[in-house]
């Protein structure tokens, strides 16, 4: 138990002396796992993690919904996004913001990276808005805010990556992230139009609706064709969700095809790209699995179960202590990070939990519910102050934008969210009810 806990401290030590966090995790946990083994032992342990998951079938997923996503960001079909969205809610006040949380979100649901979301929304989006004269602080907080959905709606890495650590069905973690993603696109409008009627000044009352091109239809068409393809394929039985992701990058190299976007040099750039984003998940897969191994060994895990248990807390009382962990964790670890390090040693607690509700009775909803709950607070964690990593990279694009005029423009999301959060705690049938039914 104290040996995690030393394990724990040097890790975040570690990261606040800027090593990489996949090597810091490799090396805590080496050096931990030697201690209680000896290097024998360790050695055999690293190099059969290393083995194991660069040969795991189940993680193929990653590269090609990383690779699809990419092929998507090339063909362009972000600005068709935007141009329907901004068609259906460009009328009203703040049409402009709502239409740029509606296009991140469906962007981010194919793409499937709240960063990248970010980062290109904010080359279609900003310039319309400026055009328009929306206050800088909104136009920046609905796209740092909306491209946080990525990592929930489906297809999403971070639900493949929970489902892989603690063994669930990745087809239903994708259909269970449905509600809570559509709550948040509809929380963040409602954001919108309270931030505006308060405060007029942030927008204008009207936009004129701008062109939309037959070329941008098709990539609306386009989009919602994959999505409805991958879904269809996964939960109609025809495919499995690794095959869902090769059938999805190679319709997504046609969409990219089709729209003119797709050159010798974009298709070196996002397949260079996408082997880069892989290599880096799965070094931190395999840092997270030598941590997770010497955490487990020391009976962290157990040890906090038999804990909580004596101290006879209520289930919900520990499960928003766990969210107060991750919004504190948010602010100095990236979302992948987060997860790979905290689900291990978390779900087994969960798991040992009686909510006193029926939905949660069986051990399988349980964990589906407990991974909306987790991915919705690392969403949370992407736009808190300090450390909002879409806020900083948001930063980087525009760069005549103040990092504080930013946080100042999430304040009103990150309401939301909390709100959006709370609802989910309170009421699992948001996240269940879809899983259930199909």
């Amino acid at each position: 138990m104290f040996e995690s806990l030393i394990g724990f401290a040097a890790l975040l030590t570690l990261i606040f002396l800027r090593v990489p966090i996949a090597f810091a995790m490799i090396a805590v946990g080496a050096f931990g796992f030697a201690s209680m083994r000896g290097w024998d032992a360790t050695w055999a342990m690293i190099s059969s993690i290393g083995f194991e998951t660069g040969l795991s079938y189940s993680l193929s997923v990653v590269p090609l919904f990383i690779l699809m996503g990419n092929l998507l960001t090339i063909s362009g079909v972000s600005h068709g996004l935007y141009a329907a969205a901004n068609h259906l809610l460009g009328g009203a006040r703040g049409g402009l913001a709502m239409a740029s949380v509606v296009a991140c979100g469906g962007f981010s649901a194919v793409c499937g990276s709240s960063l990248a979301t970010a980062a290109t929304m904010s080359k279609v989006a900003m310039p319309s808005m400026r055009k328009y004269g929306y206050a800088d602080s909104l136009a920046a907080g609905s796209i740092a805010a909306g491209g946080t959905l990525g990592i929930l709606i489906p297809p999403s890495v971070i639900m493949i990556i929970y489902g892989l650590l603690t063994e669930s069905d990745i087809g239903k973690l994708f259909i269970a992230g449905v509600i809570p993603g559509i709550l948040g696109v509809l929380l963040y409008i409602a954001a919108v139009y309270i931030a505006t009627l308060i405060k007029p000044e942030l927008a204008p009352k009207a936009e004129n609706n701008e062109p939309f091109s037959t070329k941008e239809k098709y990539g609306v068409l386009a989009v919602l064709g994959l999505f409805i393809l991958i879904m269809t394929g996964i939960y109609g039985g025809f495919f499995t969700p690794t095959e869902a992701a090769g059938i999805g990058a190679g319709a997504a190299f046609f969409i990219a095809l089709g729209m003119g976007g797709l050159t010798k040099e974009r298709l070196f750039s996002a397949g260079l790209e996408s082997a880069r984003t892989t290599a880096m998940i799965f070094v931190i897969i395999i840092g997270a699995e030598v941590f997770s191994n010497f955490v487990n060994f020391a009976g962290l895990p157990d040890y906090l179960a038999e804990w909580v248990l004596d101290l006879e807390l209520n289930a919900y009382m520990v499960i928003f202590a766990i969210v107060l962990i991750y919004i504190a964790l948010g602010c100095v670890l990236e979302s992948l990070s987060m997860i790979l390090l905290t689900v291990p040693v978390f779900y087994p607690l969960i798991m040992e939990l009686d909510f006193g509700v029926e939905a949660l009775s069986d051990p399988e909803a349980v964990l589906i519910w407990f991974a909306v709950i987790v991915v919705v607070v690392t969403e949370i964690s992407l736009i808190s102050p300090p450390v909002g990593l879409n806020v900083f990279v948001l930063r980087n694009v525009l760069r005549d934008v103040p990092l504080a005029t930013i946080f100042k423009g999430v304040l009103p999301f990150w309401l939301s969210d909390i709100v959006r959060l709370l609802l989910l705690i309170a009421v699992p049938s948001l996240s269940l009810w879809l899983t259930g039914a199909m």
